[in-house]
């Protein structure tokens, strides 16, 4: 979608405290026929779910399209290689590169972390066992996995003027696309993608920008007091504060920045996270319009009603 470009949805699956497939199909479901591609998260939060590698699994078995994310927190470099290997043998085509959040922050503080590898050095494996078709040993890759390397940016935070130089590593390690932290100041938004072309990164990286939907003031209060990163404006905090209906005006935001965002040079699409608000995809994405008609592939889309009836 990003190569022929088109403007890409990409989403988050909460994955669950469960071993059930099933609990993973019902939350893909939520965003069939609204997204290109489901970000299968990788311990987010430092906190225990379901895999990212399993959840990949079970979506490629039915043929969703997943991103698989890949901390450096919790495996080193022996197992991680494995991992984008295994990955790949299951179709997954997309992998995003993440240092990872400290194990601090999570529910199992007392676990140790590993992070032999952070994400410039993990994109660079990874390219290298694409490319050249070898781990970092040396050793061969009788098969090279076949797999669209992304890394996390986030254009908020302090230093400002250090993001784009940053992105510009990241780029060079091998990012082919970048996955940024929730928006919510469009201007500031702007002024980073200025700095990303006069870097020279345009059209060296496909960059899709993170959005979400707000619920109360009061949560937006919280997160850009306790969330690495995250910076919501005073304006974004009163707007929420005075509206009647706080959820609506949360979604109403991130509509309105998704169609914002669209407009920006180097924008390639969105990146919506939903946390526990997964059902409300579908309505953010139908407002914004930015599908304009099209309907991105999920399984069972393109079989006749009356063979899924037979099936059922």
């Amino acid at each position: 979608m990003l190569r022929s470009g088109g403007f890409a949805i990409t989403s988050e699956l909460d994955p669950p405290d469960s071993a059930d497939p099933e609990d993973v199909y019902r939350r893909a479901r939520v965003f069939d026929g609204y997204v290109d591609a489901i970000n299968a998260t990788d311990g987010s939060g430092a906190n225990c779910h379901m895999s990212s590698l399993a959840v990949c699994a079970l979506l490629t078995r039915v043929g969703y399209a997943p991103v698989m994310q890949i901390s450096c927190r919790d495996k080193n470099r022996i197992a991680i290689q494995g991992d984008i290997l295994g990955g790949a043998a299951m179709g997954v085509a997309n992998m995003l590169c993440l240092t990872g959040d400290g194990v601090q922050s999570g529910d199992h503080p007392q676990a140790k972390p590993v992070f032999d590898l952070d994400c410039m050095s993990l994109l660079e494996i990874g390219r290298t066992l694409r490319d050249e078709h070898r781990f970092q040993s040396g050793r061969k890759v009788t098969f090279a996995p076949r797999v669209f390397f992304g890394a996390a940016a986030n254009p908020f935070g302090l230093p400002f003027e250090w993001r784009a130089q940053r992105l510009a590593k990241k780029v060079a390690a091998g990012a082919q696309f970048i996955q940024t932290q929730y928006c919510y100041d469009v201007p500031r938004l702007k002024s980073f993608m200025q700095m990303v072309e006069d870097l020279g990164l345009a059209g060296k990286v496909f960059v899709l920008v993170g959005v979400g939907p707000l619920r109360t003031a009061k949560a937006a209060e919280w997160m850009r007091t306790n969330v690495p990163g995250i910076h919501i404006p005073d304006s974004v905090i009163k707007r929420m504060a005075g509206a009647e209906k706080p959820a609506l005006e949360g979604r109403q935001i991130c509509i309105d920045i998704i169609q914002e965002v669209r407009e920006i040079k180097g924008v390639s699409g969105v990146h919506i996270m939903a946390y526990r608000q997964e059902d409300t995809v579908p309505d953010i994405v139908d407002r914004s319009g930015v599908l304009a008609g099209r309907v991105p592939w999920y399984p069972g889309r393109d079989v006749p009603l009356s063979n899924s009836k037979e099936t059922a």
